[in-house]
């Protein structure tokens, strides 16, 4: 069988050695379900051109560790002898294959839909040699590609249990949460944050939206606050081309729903170096602002510990410097002290939470980024669509 994951990880840049096995290690659970079966790993690590792209040795010697099975790495993606490799597998065996990015089509073909991978040399290939495929690639559910979409129609798709455990747990915040539901929206990528929002307001599932970090201070400044020139250029040239949808979401979310808002009222900036407060009448400021403060953390904590479900995504601050990390750590604490469900939203969340050795403490921890926001936010989702396709087609040819 075909086994598709997403164990993207960051590497050391001297010896491209992983410096986070969290998604291999993910992905052991399906692995346990499959150790009778004959198992070809499919995978990335980067895309071409960046300074992390490599092949996958260092990933499949690690899964072997965390797995306690020898795996076999093969250099190579779907050449005649791999193919009669694969052919020669016998039952427990476990092939690693290289980058899957490092096949001009997987990355540097585009397509105008998922349906249209099918065609590719690799799937194919592959799929001559395989019964079934299992996706446990949750964290690129948002791409389409041959080893990602493209083996819908030729073979019976199945999600690992990765990927089950991410759907059925991105329901509870995207279907039918228990209420009331708080919603802690920040981080860098304020156009995927306030999709998020408005997703969930007009699905009518969500009380209280917090936006806090980047996203707060644009949420201020569409509400009228100046946060002075330095704030808005670094908002302006941290969006970029999202700016202007962005903007006029904010003012969306002002206009028609501020019922719903909790905005910051003071916040934190940095003074020589020095972390220093800041009330909202203090604005405008030529200081960066770098954390949530602690009168609006005094106003959010009982909002967290009155709900029934809590969904956060993006940090509230600049947390990588230590001295503007309180106000995101302070979220985080609140959300594990809380008896809700909890569910962190991927991306740099997700890996302050498991750095902070807090990942058993929540609900649910995503091993998404994009991927999560693009669910949350209701967008399209090329890889779900392809299993739930490839589920309708085989069931009915089994009918």
């Amino acid at each position: 069988m075909l086994y598709r994951v997403d164990v993207n990880a960051p590497l050391n840049p001297i010896d491209k050695s992983l410096l986070d096995d969290s998604r291999l290690k993910m992905i052991k659970p399906t692995l346990e379900i499959l150790k009778e079966s004959k198992v070809v790993i499919l995978a990335h690590q980067s895309r071409p051109g960046k300074s992390d792209f490599s092949d996958m040795s260092k990933h499949s010697e690690r899964l072997s560790e965390i797995i306690g099975r020898e795996i076999k790495f093969i250099p190579d993606i779907c050449s005649d002898s791999t193919i009669e490799l694969i052919k020669n597998m016998s039952d427990g065996d476990i092939i690693f294959l290289d980058n899957m990015r490092s096949h001009i089509e997987e990355y540097g073909t585009k397509y105008e839909h998922w349906r249209d991978t099918e065609s590719s040399e690799i799937v194919t290939k592959l799929s001559s040699v395989a019964d079934l495929y299992v996706s446990d690639a949750f964290a690129a559910a948002h791409r389409s590609s041959p080893t990602l979409t493209g083996f819908a129609h030729c073979l019976p798709c199945f999600p690992g249990q990765l990927m089950m455990d991410e759907l059925s747990n991105l329901d509870i915040a995207t279907k039918n949460p228990p209420r009331p539901y708080l919603a802690i929206l920040g981080g860098a990528k304020c156009d995927d944050s306030l999709r998020v929002a408005l997703n969930l307001i007009e699905k009518e599932i969500v009380d209280k939206i917090a936006p806090v970090g980047l996203v707060g201070n644009l949420m201020l400044w569409a509400n009228g606050n100046d946060i002075g020139g330095p704030n808005k250029e670094f908002l302006k040239n941290t969006l970029a081309k999202d700016f202007d949808e962005s903007w006029e979401m904010a003012i969306k979310l002002i206009k028609n729903y501020s019922e719903l808002l909790i905005l910051p009222v003071d916040f934190a900036v940095e003074i020589n170096d020095e972390r220093v407060p800041m009330s909202l009448d203090q604005l405008p400021t030529d200081y960066p602002i770098y954390d949530v403060g602690i009168l609006s953390l005094m106003n959010l904590r009982p909002i967290i510990l009155d709900s029934k479900c809590i969904l956060w995504n993006g940090p509230a601050s600049f947390f990588e410097r230590p001295g503007f990390a309180f106000g995101t750590i302070e979220i985080l604490n609140m959300c594990v002290e809380t008896n809700a469900i909890t569910i962190i939203g991927g991306g740099h969340t997700s890996a302050l939470v498991s750095s902070r050795g807090a990942a058993s403490q929540v609900t649910h921890n995503s091993t998404g980024g994009g991927s999560t926001m693009c669910l949350l936010s209701g967008q399209e989702m090329p890889v779900i669509d392809s299993l739930r396709e490839s589920a309708t087609k085989f069931s009915k040819n089994n009918s």
